[in-house]
C-alpha cells in the first residue's frame, strides 16, 4: 500500500478537494484550510486504514511551540530537542520547520507520511 497515495486520498475525501491540489509539500492548514474537525477525522482514518494507534498531538505537531519554549528554558538546542519529541521528523524537516514556524501552522502532508511510515 502506498502511504502517500492513501493519505492524499483521505485528504481529498475529508476536505472535498482534488488530488492535484495536494503534494507532500502542501500545508494542511495554510494551504488546504483544514480545521480541527477535519484533523480529527483524518486521525481516525489513519488509525483505521493503517492499523496504528494515532497520537494526535504528535501527528499534528500540536505541542511544537511548547517544545521550542521548553528547549529554550532547558538551554537545549531546539532542533535536537524537537527531534526527541517528534522522532518521525527528519533533521532536514525540523530545520525547515524552525525557519517556518513564525509564519503559522507548519504541518505538511509529508509529515503525515513520515509519521505513518515510522509507526507501521
Amino acid at each position: 500500500m502506498n502511504i502517500e497515495k492513501k493519505i492524499k486520498e483521505m485528504l481529498c475525501d475529508i476536505l472535498d478537494i482534488d488530488l492535484s491540489d495536494i503534494t507532500p509539500e502542501t500545508y494542511l492548514i495554510r494551504d488546504l484550510d483544514a480545521e480541527s474537525i477535519d484533523l480529527l477525522e483524518l486521525a481516525v482514518n489513519i488509525n483505521q486504514q493503517f492499523s496504528i494507534d494515532v497520537i494526535e498531538d504528535d501527528l499534528f505537531l500540536r505541542q511544537l511551540r511548547f517544545y521550542l519554549e521548553e528547549a529554550d528554558e532547558k538551554n537545549s538546542h531546539p532542533s535536537t530537542y524537537v527531534k526527541t519529541k517528534y522522532p518521525f521528523l527528519t533533521e532536514n524537516r525540523i530545520e525547515e520547520i524552525m525557519g517556518d514556524v513564525d509564519k503559522g501552522p507548519v504541518l505538511k502532508v509529508k509529515d503525515l507520511i513520515h509519521y505513518v511510515s515510522i509507526r507501521k
